[in-house]
């Protein structure tokens, strides 16, 4: 309860301020206790508003048919890489856009863009989607989605709509909520730790650990973007360094 106590005092402290009629009470205490709430976001909720984040995804996006060539390519990917993230179900799409980008979500949802697809192999797509799936294993997906909810719940509250909970966003804050999820960025040791949890992935399972390495070099080539997986720190180059290194190492 600490952290909601000092959420609160701050509010009340802004109270106090000679502009302090200025301000909603209602919302503000509301923005305190959202706070409160993302920071201590279940598993359960989690998931909850990875699936919402994943259907608006999906309804505003062009998904690649059963039969289409790149839904082919990732159903021979799927067998390859698994089923699961640490016992969660996934599922696997394509969005049809020429946009290099890959993401996945604490509810299995997994997109793949078919630009990523055209500009890589079969295996380094794997390299890169296992990747991916590490920061969700390895709980970075969750601090992410913190981050996204405390600022999507601060805005409703700021609005003095005052009617959002948990796990339960809608319209524009929905929209917002789930961009900030897609274009997450991550810290240099969690960009590291996942990579190395893609290339034990690759290891386990007797894949090509060679292709996470020609993969980021590809991406190297590409520069910056929105998506962490382009603006990444390490930079690519050394991402690919490293898994170089491992496979030398023989570790």
């Amino acid at each position: 309860m600490k952290l909601r106590s000092i959420a609160l005092t701050g509010l009340f402290t802004c109270l106090l301020a000679p502009a302090a009629s200025a301000f909603d009470l209602g919302g503000l205490i509301k923005a305190g206790e959202q706070a409160f709430q993302a920071a201590t976001l279940s598993d359960t909720d989690v998931k909850s508003l990875a699936n919402q984040a994943c259907v608006q995804s999906d309804s505003g996006s062009k998904i690649a048919p059963a039969k289409n060539k790149y839904s082919k390519r990732m159903d021979a990917i799927a067998k390859k890489l698994g089923t699961d993230i640490n016992g969660q179900a996934v599922n696997y799409k394509v969005y049809l856009t020429n946009d290099v980008n890959a993401w996945a979500m604490a509810n299995g949802c997994i997109r793949v863009y078919s630009g990523l697809m055209d500009l890589m192999t079969d295996d380094e797509v794997i390299g890169v989607v296992g990747h991916e799936m590490g920061h969700v294993a390895l709980g970075h997906s969750k601090k992410a989605m913190q981050a996204a909810y405390a600022v999507a719940a601060a805005r409703t509250a700021a609005g003095s709509s005052g009617n959002a909970t948990v796990a339960q966003l809608n319209g524009s804050d929905l929209g917002e909520f789930t961009e900030g999820l897609i274009n997450a960025q991550f810290s240099q040791s969690q960009e590291s730790d996942a990579d190395n949890f893609s290339f034990d992935v690759l290891t386990q399972k007797k894949l090509n650990r060679e292709a996470l390495a020609t993969a980021f070099q590809k991406l190297e080539k590409l520069g910056g973007g929105e998506h962490s997986m382009l603006s990444s720190h390490p930079a690519s180059a050394d991402r690919a360094k490293n898994i170089q290194n491992r496979i030398a190492s023989g570790k």
